[in-house]
């Protein structure tokens, strides 16, 4: 008995056509292309695909997809085709493919778990550690010719800030600036940042206030 694949095989054949052209047009993979000229159908993943690649396969050759379609139906079996295996192996398949969703549902939820246990450790974070405080301006050891000096810093947004025990105004992105009126000679400048767990960070500078002599007294 001639099958339907032996005459879509000898119609690829008379066209001189390779599996791999064949695939590139039609878009049906030359592995499924191959299994359909050999009658190997367990190869192809469920009947209506392998009836549709052959309906397919048979029209882009110019054959009769009525007479191919014909010849498909009467060789294919799907009982024997998909239930070649074993029954322990085919439950082993399905067993898989359930363990397969498990593994994946598993994964998905210790992310989930993973990203929650993230942010709670980046809004609590501070329960454990001190606010970050960095003092940009003045420096350490810095000589000021003014004896208005102004202190520019950055801490956590949600801290408190304390310049010589004065609380300082902070910006959304925790940036400060305080001015203060000293006196000449050295000073400490103090700068303190609380969070709302109680935490904090001192920091200090020393500077030296030497005022600029006024322009008429240069010459004097």
């Amino acid at each position: 008995m001639i099958r339907a694949g032996q005459k879509l095989h000898a119609a690829r054949l008379k066209k001189g056509l390779t599996l791999d052209e064949v695939s590139k047009i039609t878009k049906i993979k030359a592995t499924f292309l191959s299994a359909i000229e050999k009658g190997e159908y367990q190869k192809i993943p469920e009947k209506i695909y392998a009836q549709g690649f052959v309906q397919n396969y048979a029209e882009f050759l110019g054959l009769p997809k009525n007479e191919i379609l014909a010849l498909f139906r009467r060789e294919f079996d799907e009982e024997k085709i998909y239930k070649i295996l074993p029954e322990g192996l085919a439950k082993g398949k399905d067993f898989s493919l359930h363990g397969l969703k498990l593994q994946q549902t598993t994964i998905a939820i210790i992310c989930i778990f993973l990203l929650l246990i993230a942010y709670i450790l980046l809004q609590y974070r501070y329960v454990f550690l001190n606010p970050p405080l960095e003092i940009r301006s003045p420096k350490e050891g810095e000589i000021v010719s003014s004896q208005t000096v102004a202190i520019f810093g950055k801490t956590d947004s949600n801290a408190t800030v304390y310049v010589n025990s004065d609380p300082v105004n902070l910006q959304r992105d925790g940036s400060f600036k305080k001015t203060l009126d000293l006196f000449s000679g050295k000073a400490t400048i103090t700068v303190k940042a609380v969070n709302r767990f109680g935490k904090e960070t001192v920091l200090k500078r020393q500077i030296e206030i030497i005022p600029a002599l006024p322009a008429g007294r240069l010459g004097s």
